[in-house]
Formats: structure tokens, sequence, C-alpha cells
């Protein structure tokens, strides 16, 4: 038995994208984004990890495959998220512990968040878990509803919202983590009933309260880390989040970079200490700068080059 386990929805179409490659191998700053999460998800200790593919699914399972800690499960119909986390039953019943569900489109995730959520599994042992955040624009989310004590009563997802519900700016941004050891029998109590005739994962919530376990929600997403790739748009809008994020901790190891907004750095570049970056530098992923290194203004170092001009 794996004491703790996570699946990941990845099988979704790029329909706004308006692409034919499936949308989780999409790039964020040089790597697709759906490693973002599995790197969260690695970091945060989980040790067996479920990919559910369905549209594209020999191309994701090229890029990943013969990684020891992950398997594949096919989704060969989009039903909705519960039915995605079904296929996977087989996959993951070995789990017994903390289960996460994400969403491979989400890059932004964070370790520590994930840890938070195993943090509070592990000191109350929750059926379910979600963590949430809460937005100042909440449009386009699941709103969390909860009762006048505070205790969640479950989520209602936006187009089945009542007006009175879509003020509501606490939000899902699809971050759960189940109890491993009884999450099936009451997976398969979901039912189709919402505007799409989907499988609602999020319909787990009152089904679970219904049987008398415990769900909990936690507020633990900070706004900045909610943003979701559907579109073109949504997609430069992570990237753009994701690059400051690869700028401050190339600054922090003791890099200059003399206009931080006119220059991109891909996930995995290698910048030595004391190098010196001028404008409009281009440095892709894996590639290596020597410390000490003047890199002058305009300069492209492709993914992979090594470069080496210590600064007098």
């Amino acid at each position: 038995m794996a004491k703790s386990g996570a699946i990941v929805m990845a099988a979704g179409k790029s329909t706004r994208m308006k692409s034919n490659k499936v949308k989780v191998l999409h790039e964020v700053c040089g790597r697709p984004m759906v490693a973002y999460v599995l790197d969260a998800l690695r970091e945060a200790g989980v040790e067996k990890i479920a990919l559910v593919v369905g549209h594209d699914r020999e191309r994701v399972m090229d890029m990943f495959g013969g990684q020891k800690d992950l398997c594949f499960v096919e989704q060969t119909e989009q039903k909705g998220t519960g039915h995605a986390v079904l296929m996977a039953e087989k996959a993951m019943q070995m789990v017994d512990g903390p289960l996460f569900v994400l969403a491979g489109d989400g890059p932004l995730i964070r370790a520590e968040t994930l840890k938070t959520l195993l943090g509070h599994f592990s000191a109350r042992r929750a059926s379910m878990i979600l963590a949430t955040s809460e937005l100042a624009e909440p449009t386009g989310y699941g709103r969390i509803v909860r009762d006048r004590d505070g205790r969640l009563q479950r989520i209602v997802e936006e187009r089945d919202c009542s007006a009175e519900q879509r003020d509501i700016r606490e939000i899902n941004p699809s971050y759960y983590l189940f109890d491993g050891a009884v999450l099936w029998p009451y997976l398969k109590e979901i039912k189709p009933n919402n505007a799409k005739g989907e499988y609602y994962l999020t319909d787990l919530v009152e089904i679970l309260l219904s049987a008398g376990r415990p769900v909990e929600a936690l507020a633990a997403v900070p706004p900045e880390d909610v943003l979701s790739i559907n579109s073109r748009a949504e997609l430069a809008k992570v990237s753009a989040v994701m690059q400051a994020r690869i700028v401050a901790s190339v600054l922090a190891s003791g890099v200059t970079i003399t206009s931080p907004m006119n220059t991109w750095i891909e996930f995995g570049a290698k910048i030595g200490q004391d190098t010196v970056l001028e404008p409009f530098t281009f440095i892709g992923a894996g590639a290596v700068v020597e410390a000490g290194s003047r890199v002058p203004a305009g300069t492209v170092i492709t993914r992979g080059e090594r470069f080496g001009s210590p600064a007098a």
C-alpha cells in the first residue's frame, strides 16, 4: 500500500486555446504546464501519481513515460471531474492515506499549500479537505457556500449559482485532498444533476456530509496562485506570474538583472553568481551561464546552450 497519492486531471482538449495539442502540454516559461503540478506533488512527498489522459494521450505519455512514481489512466469520454477521478480507482486503490486530486492546468500551485493540507489531514483525518481562496473578482469559479457558523455546506459551480451565490468571493480553485481509504464508494454516488449533465467532483461535499463524514475547507491558497489556464490570454497571464517567480529566485541567488521587465528566463536555466544580465536578454530552459559572466543587451541564449563571458 502507498501512504499517499495523487490524481492529476490532464484529459481535456484545448478548445478555447484553439490548438490541436492537449492543453496541459502548452508551455509556461519553457516547460509543459502540468510538469509544475507534478513537481509540487513530489516536493510535498506524494508517493504515487496517476495522470488521467484522454485527448492527445500518446503525446502526454511519450513526454512523461518512464517515471517510476507516475502511471497513466485513460478517460475515453470527458464526463466531468468526478468521472475522471473514478477512472483512476483501480490505479489508486493501494493508497490508504491522503489522496490529492488536482487539475493539470494549474501550474502556479505551490508545494507549501499541499503540505498545509497534508498537515491538516494528519491532525484531523477528514474524509475531504479542500483549499479555498478569496478573490475580489470571483467570476468563473465555483463558490464556497457556508452556513451561518462558517461550516462548509457545498460548492456551487458558477453556471449553477443563484444571483446571491454569485456574490460570494470565497472560491474553489480545485485543490482537493481525500482520505483514500473511504473515497471510492461515495464517488460512485455522484449524479449528473447539473446544467452540463456532468459528474461534478464537488458534489462529494454534500454526499460526504450527508453520510456523516467530516469535510473541511481551508482558506490556504493565495489569490495569485488561483490562476489556471483555459485560453491563450490566461496562458500569457500565468506565464507572467511564473516569470516573476523565476526572476525573483535568480536575483536572490546573486545575479544582477539590470531590467527585470525586459528579461525572460525559462525554467531550469542555471545562472552563476555575480552574472550581470543586460536588458532584452533571453535565456532558454536548461541553458548554463557561467558565474561572473556579463550577458550583453539583446543576447539570446538558446535552450541547453552554455554561455561564458566572465566580467572583467
